[in-house]
């Protein structure tokens, strides 16, 4: 029978893996969506408004915190990164991102994107 192909163990334990390791990796970018959000959503009332302005940079610092793990988590081990794909480095590239470029705009004093 030429048409039929049987799945290789090896394809059954990627399969496997990629949805033992999609749990964690989505709680993660959950949590770091969160924090982002947090950091965006929070406008400080003035220039003297420190605590608004130390709770953006928090926000931002726990963003680039989950998703440097959920990155550690998808790159590091070769199985992982055979299985899950390169999509998944896409989420905590982008919010990384986002959340560095607020950070930085708030420490310059602009007070970000508001």
């Amino acid at each position: 029978m030429e048409g039929s192909r049987r799945a290789s163990p090896e394809d059954e334990d990627a399969g496997c893996l990629r949805w033992v390791m999609a749990v964690p990796l989505g709680i993660l970018h959950l949590i770091a969506a969160w924090f982002l959000y947090v950091a965006l959503a929070i406008r400080p009332s003035g220039s003297w408004d420190h605590d608004a302005y130390a709770g953006i940079v928090l926000g931002c610092f726990t963003t680039v915190l989950a998703n440097g793990l959920a990155l550690a988590i998808t790159i590091l081990p070769p199985t992982v990164r055979r299985a899950m794909g390169p999509w998944w480095l896409v989420p905590p590239l982008a919010m990384g991102m986002v959340a560095m470029v607020r950070w930085v705009m708030v420490s310059r004093g602009g007070g970000g994107w508001f």
